[in-house]
């Protein structure tokens, strides 16, 4: 069946929307073609746009988009946005400073604190993981972009409190974007922090295991989850409902996750927030059973797992949040000159802030260059710069962090 035009005005809820009237990187759309959902997607689509081309037969349900009656989701039980602004304080060069030396001590507060829950009955110094978050957060409210590009230029390691302080930085960052109050983002944050602190009473070396589990070590690999509860249940000084948020972050939408095998909205916000999260840093970081997945790579797992595994309007805020080039991003310009993505641009997703920082040779610059792709500065008089694809770290060959000494 051919695509129909149709005025945005006529739109109804569950049409296919294959093509705009307009090319898709001027819009705040990260993907090209989506099931209209939401009323925020239907709002953009009236400022952007004048028609829109529907594909009725990967409409849904198909019978509401052709007859024109309006197919309107289920009311969610929980709202996914706040009302907390959060004005730039900072911006990311400044900011960069002290995230950087916040993000340092954190790791190494981080991987002190976690070590006496490796005992039997251990458990955590709950003021001392507190000051961590709060000093994060501190810094996320100031400028989120700084945090996210520090903690993407660290060396990556696989240790479980590297990983877990990355989980923490994604949590507080994706709860800022969605306008949660301050509380709320120390919460999530240190849910991030902690919801994995479990692993530390598992057998030594199971989690390093190179390969798949075996059905049976899976079984003992799941135990973490509770473990994380008794363990922060035990702590002194944590909100009391941070341990049963802890249980969530490995549930799914259609009740195929674990513990407690939950579906949809009984997850509820933060849990649901926890397992994009999680996912996200897990399929992206160093593992010792393979390589990780590009930020790109990931970002399209989670879109397409959306409604089956994670909540479908948190994957698609969470990709707006964190963008299609996530800020520490290694990025080819069409001038072969090499940079690194500094600044997410929310409306032109596309075109982010990126430093140059090899010339196309392949050789350092120095000084490094900042271009604002949104201004659409020029290679040619003819042809503005744009991004021609991304690149693994290692192409750099060189510490990406001594650009931003």
């Amino acid at each position: 069946m051919e695509k129909k035009q149709l005025p945005v005005d006529q739109l109804q809820f569950g049409m296919f929307v294959a093509e705009l009237d307009r090319p898709w990187t001027e819009t705040p759309f990260m993907f090209q073609g989506f099931v209209l959902r939401t009323e925020q997607q239907l709002d953009a689509l009236k400022k952007y746009c004048k028609h829109v081309f529907v594909d009725f037969e990967k409409s849904e349900p198909p019978e509401a988009a052709r007859t024109g009656v309006a197919h309107r989701p289920p009311t969610a039980r929980f709202k996914i946005k706040g009302n907390t602004a959060y004005p730039e304080k900072a911006n990311v060069e400044t900011e960069f400073t002290h995230a950087r030396v916040v993000y340092t001590e954190s790791v190494a507060k981080v991987g002190e604190l976690l070590r006496p829950a490796a005992k039997p009955r251990g458990v955590l110094d709950g003021a001392q993981v507190k000051e961590s978050v709060t000093r994060l957060t501190d810094s996320v409210v100031r400028n989120p972009d700084a945090l996210l590009l520090v903690s993407r230029l660290r060396e990556k390691s696989a240790e479980a409190h590297a990983r877990a302080l990355e989980v923490s930085v994604y949590m507080i960052v994706f709860a800022r974007y969605l306008e949660l109050a301050r509380e709320e983002l120390e919460l999530l944050g240190l849910l991030g922090l902690l919801q994995d602190v479990g692993k530390t009473r598992l057998p030594a070396g199971l989690l390093e295991k190179k390969g798949p589990l075996t059905p049976e070590e899976l079984e003992v690999a799941r135990k973490h989850v509770e473990y994380s509860f008794e363990i922060l249940k035990e702590t002194p000084g944590l909100p009391p409902r941070l341990p049963p948020l802890a249980l969530l972050h490995h549930e799914r939408q259609d009740g195929t996750g674990y513990p407690k095998g939950l579906k949809g909205d009984q997850i509820g916000l933060y849990g649901s927030m926890a397992a994009i999260a999680d996912t996200f840093d897990g399929l992206t970081a160093a593992r010792p059973y393979g390589e990780p997945l590009s930020p790109s790579a990931a970002l399209s797992y989670l879109y397409k797992e959306r409604g089956h595994g994670y909540h479908a309007d948190l994957v698609e805020q969470f990709i707006q949040c964190v963008g299609v080039f996530p800020v520490g991003s290694v990025v080819e310009l069409n001038s072969a000159e090499v940079g690194i993505v500094i600044t997410q641009n929310l409306v032109r997703r596309l075109k982010p802030r990126v430093m140059v920082v090899l010339d196309a040779q392949g050789n350092p610059m120095r000084p490094q260059r900042i271009l604002d792709l949104d201004k659409d500065p020029k290679v040619r008089p003819d042809e503005p710069y744009r991004i021609r694809r991304t690149l693994e770290q290692t192409r750099l060959q060189v510490d990406p962090r001594e650009f931003f000494m």
